[in-house]
């Protein structure tokens, strides 16, 4: 599908050509579109501040690409070439500035290095295979790589955030991080499957919002997240904390974050200029549902939800007389409650228009607040008839147990 992107694989080089023996070893791991990481360090002579630029491979507008992260001692600059463009890049690199290359692959580790005289020479080794080889095993490894595909953790200002600090390999994440780090991770990888579903798929710009921002962990990974994708982005964190809003604010400054601002505010008053993606994780009780609203008002064309304390419906509820033995345990009725609450609100998003799954989000040994609510815009919009279908199935589970009020509803009839 991609072959026109790269040439194929000139016949290897002398073996005393180091230099041609690395580009060519890395040119064939991109034709067999085998899993990599390269890194050049050591610069010589060149931009004062620079460390170090990590390479990955990227698929850009349905194309292969190579992203360049050029890292500096206070900020990261990353800029995207094709196949070609990219390798090209590379061979005017090493020598100058870098001295030293770094490409380890799924089953051999090269390094390029050079002499005080300027001298490369080339090491190869093979790496060991795994100590199982059990499948299981296998799969948990190249379920790690994927991940590694979605978020860069070299970047300056997870440590900035306190997610790395400085380790014997660069920046390393910090062990009671470990957790936070999967639940970024996983949200990336479910957005990302959501963009390529919604119209935002194939738009070169993107307004995010996220709503209760916090310590911006989301909202600095979406950001980098859509500019590695080559799309211009305006991504805002909003939150009621002043002192988180000025952290993350001085971060994204520090680390020349263009697009990425933080704004002191409420979810039921704010009202940002253009939505493209609405965030709202851990809003508690009817927040989710103004964020929910927000989002349908704006036409947001993807919303991303995990709500959390689930108390309007639960003193509104009536226990069917057939249901009374097993929702007399708090534990079940409250589950009940919350199973109802994120069940209407599905079908009030649904009934907008909108494609819609309620899933766990990420699993319990990781957080308790796991569910997640996620509606992508329907192009085409609902029917008619269908609307009417949905809107007569929530007013049947209302009546069948109770309930008065519901907060999105309510919101959506104002």
């Amino acid at each position: 599908m991609f072959s026109h992107l790269i040439a194929p694989a000139a016949p290897a080089p002398d073996a005393d050509d180091a230099v041609a023996r690395f580009l060519h070893s890395l040119r064939s791991v991109l034709a067999g579109r085998q899993g990599f990481r390269l890194s050049l360090s050591k610069p010589e002579g060149g931009e004062p501040d620079l460390e170090r630029l990590m390479v990955r491979e990227i698929e850009l507008r349905g194309e292969r690409a190579l992203s360049f992260l050029w890292r500096y001692k206070t900020r990261d600059i990353t800029k995207n070439h094709g196949l070609e463009a990219g390798l090209d890049e590379l061979a005017s690199l090493l020598g100058h500035p870098f001295q030293n290359a770094h490409l380890l692959t799924d089953s051999r580790e090269l390094q390029l290095a050079y002499s005080r005289k300027g001298r490369p020479t080339l090491r190869v080794g093979k790496l060991k295979p795994p100590a199982s080889a059990d499948e299981s095993s296998a799969e948990a490894a190249s379920h790690d790589r994927s991940k590694q595909r979605h978020l860069a953790m070299e970047r300056p200002f997870w440590r900035d955030l306190g997610l790395t600090h400085e380790g014997r390999q660069g920046l390393e994440l910090v062990p009671a991080m470990s957790r936070k780090w999967k639940q970024i991770n996983k949200f990336i990888e479910i957005f990302g499957k959501a963009l390529s579903q919604s119209a935002l798929a194939s738009s070169p710009d993107v307004h995010v919002a996220d709503f209760g921002s916090g310590k911006g962990y989301l909202t600095f990974a979406m950001h980098d997240y859509l500019r590695a994708l080559g799309k211009t982005t305006q991504v805002l964190g909003v939150e009621l904390r002043e002192d988180m809003v000025r952290l993350c604010n001085e971060v994204a400054a520090r680390n020349a974050c263009e697009g990425l601002r933080f704004d002191q505010g409420d979810v039921r008053e704010y009202r940002p200029e253009r939505l493209d993606v609405m965030i709202a994780l851990h809003a508690c009780d009817i927040a989710t549902d103004f964020a929910i609203h927000l989002g349908l008002r704006a036409k947001a064309q993807i919303i991303m939800c995990s709500p959390c304390c689930h108390k309007q419906l639960r003193p509104q509820m009536q226990s069917p007389s057939l249901l009374k033995p097993l929702l007399q345990h708090g534990i079940h009725l409250g589950q009940e409650a919350e199973m109802i609450t994120d069940g209407l609100r599905a079908l009030l998003l649904e009934s907008e228009g909108y494609d819609t799954q309620v899933f766990e989000f990420i699993s319990l040994e990781h957080t308790s607040k796991n569910k997640m609510i996620l509606a992508v815009r329907r192009p085409q919009g609902i029917s008619a008839e269908r609307r009417a279908q949905l809107l007569a199935q929530i007013e049947d589970i209302k009546r069948f147990y109770g309930i008065r009020e519901q907060a999105l509803q309510g919101l959506l009839a104002a």
